[in-house]
């Protein structure tokens, strides 16, 4: 890497000949993610990527004139001082306060640029481009809280966060919830079944500890090979995958854990109340959620645990 100040006139338009590309292609990749969910959004961001071709071109223009056709290859990776800038498809699921957080950070990075770079200059003329893209980029955020008022009416607002609402339904909380569900009660049966034919807790905690990774791994695979997302619109499928896995897992050491201790009878009290805990959980998480009655939810969620619990008991005791 370089630093800054050893770049050469030719190299600092080649860089921000690069700067701007990467912001195009930013904006170009943000337009066509938010395209579907978020259409007015997606108009904004195609018209911040002209915005950005435009001043590409007026870089390579003035390149041309002081240097010749070649424009070498430097990029912001090349050079110290840049901040590290998260790819589009990191940002699953959108989230677009986030978005628009970055937007105004990348705009201000490139507006020091500009900056440092005219003060560099020794050319007329390239100075005064770079001064001129420098109070263009200050304006980019004046522009694009323009374009968010002229593109994005309240009413549109609502169905964006709607949109974004449903989408953190369908990619985190149905596969975390599932996940939950299944790792809190599926593994109530071996583990109790276990505590009760041994009376060991070491003993019953691998058993837990087994069914509980095992659990993970199996509702992770099967979660994220059910659906790619293409048709749904529930996201990357290993993304919910690795929701679902790592919730089966941790709904199961949940009440695997206690069985650290040796006293057996405690170790069966607090197993037992961390159960009730994690039912409570659930329960609330599909109200909260899935708008289910709050009643309906925990009596649903408590009966079925309730019965794996008492079959892991008599099947312990039998």
């Amino acid at each position: 890497m370089k630093n800054f100040n050893e770049l050469k006139e030719s190299e600092i338009i080649a860089l921000a000949i690069s700067l701007e590309e990467d912001d195009e292609r930013f904006y170009s990749d943000l337009s066509e993610a938010t395209r579907h969910n978020f259409p007015a959004s997606s108009k904004l961001f195609d018209e911040m990527k002209q915005e950005e071709s435009h001043h590409r071109q007026r870089l390579i223009e003035m390149f041309r004139q002081k240097f010749g056709e070649h424009i070498p290859s430097i990029r912001r990776q090349d050079v110290r001082g840049f901040l590290e800038r998260k790819s589009v498809w990191l940002y699953q699921p959108i989230n677009l306060e986030k978005i628009r957080k970055q937007i105004g950070i990348m705009e201000l990075e490139t507006k020091r640029f500009y900056e440092k770079a005219a003060q560099r200059s020794q050319d007329a003329s390239i100075r005064q481009l770079l001064d001129n893209l420098a109070q263009a980029e200050e304006e980019h955020v004046q522009l694009a809280a323009d374009l968010e008022r002229k593109n994005i009416t309240e009413n549109v607002k609502m169905q964006e966060t709607e949109s974004q609402r449903r989408l953190f339904l369908l990619q985190i909380v149905q596969p975390g919830l599932a996940g939950l569900m299944d790792g809190s009660v599926s593994t109530l049966a071996p583990l109790f079944a276990a505590a009760f034919a041994t009376h060991d807790t070491w003993a019953t905690f691998l058993v837990g500890l087994a069914a509980s990774v095992g659990a993970g791994i199996s509702m992770g695979f099967a979660e994220a090979l059910s659906d790619d997302g293409a048709l749904t619109g529930r996201g990357h499928p290993w993304l919910r995958g690795g929701v679902c896995g790592l919730m089966t897992a941790l709904g199961g050491l949940g009440h695997t854990l206690p069985f650290l201790i040796p006293h057996f009878p405690l170790a069966v009290i607090i197993s037992f109340v961390v159960v009730v805990i994690e039912l409570f959980a659930i329960s609330w998480v599909r109200h909260r959620y899935m708008d289910t009655p709050a009643f309906s939810a925990v009596l649903q969620v408590m009966l079925g645990g309730i019965l794996v619990f008492l079959a892991g008991i008599l099947i312990g005791n039998s």
